[in-house]
């Protein structure tokens, strides 16, 4: 299961788990034809294997709407969930309201918590190796190096940090529980001018951004193949966390 698998990250996260010949259900909210565009590219990717491919609306900020995804999702087979959907804004302290701090909180953190506590009897009947497994999509910037003006998605992404550690002791040893905390894999069109993005790139070790396939590559490894790590949270970010 991907959530927010439309474009991006999400798609590219699943057009890598379909190579690896895995059947995939994929989410969204708004997007679901961009979501369907992404089942078609993970039906190519997949080759050789003959994979099946459901889009499912979930809506983070639903109780409703995820209780009624989890029972589709809950009726076959599950070995891992990808938690990637996430409400991503500037949340400056000028404007700031309840409503938007609980909107953020509810897809960032309570949703994917939610999600996973539902569908945890399903991941431990997993036959994978390595047993179920769970990936979340964090942000490096919600373990130091804040950013201004976005407080209340840096809080919220905090909390689902926390989740991955706390959801690692409980759901041992049958379920992993991981995440992966990226800087910048890819620039959203128009968040950072040409010139605050060379700022941002300037402050990389390694001298670039991320792609989208290094991301799905490592989230791929994290779900499927690191069989001895659970609760940590691996930062992608080419060193950017250290200064």
């Amino acid at each position: 299961m991907v959530t927010g698998a439309a474009r991006r990250v999400g798609r590219s996260i699943s057009i890598e788990l379909a190579k690896r010949g895995f059947d995939l259900v994929l989410t969204g909210r708004t997007s679901l034809e961009a979501c369907r565009e992404t089942a078609e590219l993970c039906r190519e990717a997949a080759g050789a294997h003959s994979i099946d491919v459901t889009v499912l609306e979930l809506a983070l900020e639903s109780e409703a709407s995820i209780r009624h995804t989890c029972d589709e999702v809950a009726r076959g087979g599950l070995d891992g969930i990808v938690h990637n959907a996430s409400s991503y804004r500037r949340t400056p302290l000028a404007t700031l309201s309840s409503a938007e701090l609980l909107e953020l909180y509810h897809v960032n953190a309570v949703g994917p918590l939610l999600i996973t506590s539902l569908l945890a009897p399903v991941l431990r009947s997993s036959q994978c190796e390595g047993g179920g497994s769970v990936v979340c999509l964090g942000d490096i910037h919600a373990d130091g190096q804040p950013r201004r003006h976005y407080a209340g998605y840096l809080a919220s992404k905090a909390a689902l940090h926390q989740m991955v550690e706390s959801l690692a002791l409980e759901l041992a040893p049958e379920i992993r529980v991981n995440g992966i905390a990226p800087g910048v894999v890819a620039f959203a069109p128009g968040e950072m001018t040409t010139q605050e993005e060379e700022r941002y790139i300037d402050r990389i070790p390694l001298g670039r951004s991320g792609t989208l396939e290094e991301a799905a590559r490592t989230v791929s490894w994290m779900l499927l193949d690191a069989h001895y790590i659970t609760g940590t949270v691996l930062s992608l970010c080419g060193g950017r966390s250290l200064r």
